[in-house]
């Protein structure tokens, strides 16, 4: 979201605009190290294209992807952080020619985040998260009730379209009992990075519980929270980097 990457460049002394396939990549550095910032887009198409460019374009040696999503799993709530291990686009379905969820002609239906980056993610969102109103301030912990945020690790779902229902949150549960959270582009970056051999890895907030509440105050949760989650977890994991990778 534009108010997430704002909070990143915000950070950023030197970050210098290059327009690509109609989008704009930030390239500078942050906690000292190189980065290129950029919207992913909202859905999986825009989201493949984005990672492409990345690599193609820019030679990243790894793309760490942050942003909200809605709880699937039980225990998975609003101010929660997931961390992805495996990525699966639940609307991928090519049967009866392929099984329902593998990706034609590949044989994968998950594929794997990067496991060092993953419990390095994971490793300084659970420092980080010990203290909420430090990060958020004591009001977005009131207003979003942010007591004693989580750090899970797991299954993370991809499909064009945003879960907002009950309903189709309690099929998706009932059909991938696994799944933690459920977004809209992840796992097409996967295997986008997959193809090319390149790291990736997907930290999400969650904003929401996929269900009929999932309308709430969508924008002032991304303002308050999921945006300075995003700037402490990849700025603390950036400064655990060592330096000669600048």
């Amino acid at each position: 979201m534009h108010e997430e990457l704002s909070a990143l460049l915000a950070q950023m002394p030197d970050e210098q605009r290059v327009r690509v396939a109609g989008r704009d990549f930030w390239v500078g550095h942050l906690q000292g190290q190189p980065v290129v910032a950029v919207l992913s887009r909202i859905g999986k198409v825009a989201a493949a294209v984005t990672a492409t460019v990345l690599l193609e374009r820019f030679g990243v040696r790894a793309i760490v992807f942050a942003g909200v999503a809605g709880g699937l799993a039980p225990g998975v709530n609003m101010g929660d952080v997931v961390v992805a291990t495996d990525l699966l686009q639940h609307d991928m379905d090519a049967s009866p020619i392929f099984p329902k969820y593998e990706v034609p002609l590949m044989g994968l239906s998950r594929f794997a985040a990067d496991a060092a980056i993953g419990d390095a993610l994971a490793a300084v969102a659970e420092g980080t998260l010990r203290d909420p109103a430090a990060l958020v301030g004591p009001q977005a912990v009131d207003e979003f009730g942010l007591r004693a945020p989580k750090v899970h690790r797991g299954l993370l779902i991809s499909g064009d379209r945003f879960v907002s229902t009950t309903a189709e949150s309690m099929a998706l549960q009932r059909a991938l009992p696994d799944a933690l959270a459920v977004e809209m582009e992840g796992a097409s970056m996967a295997q986008v990075c997959h193809d090319y051999g390149v790291p990736f890895a997907a930290m999400r907030t969650i904003s929401d519980r996929a269900d009929d509440a999932a309308h709430g105050d969508f924008s002032r949760f991304v303002i308050a929270v999921a945006s300075r989650y995003s700037l402490a977890l990849i700025g603390a994991w950036l400064s655990t980097l060592p330096a000669e990778l600048g």
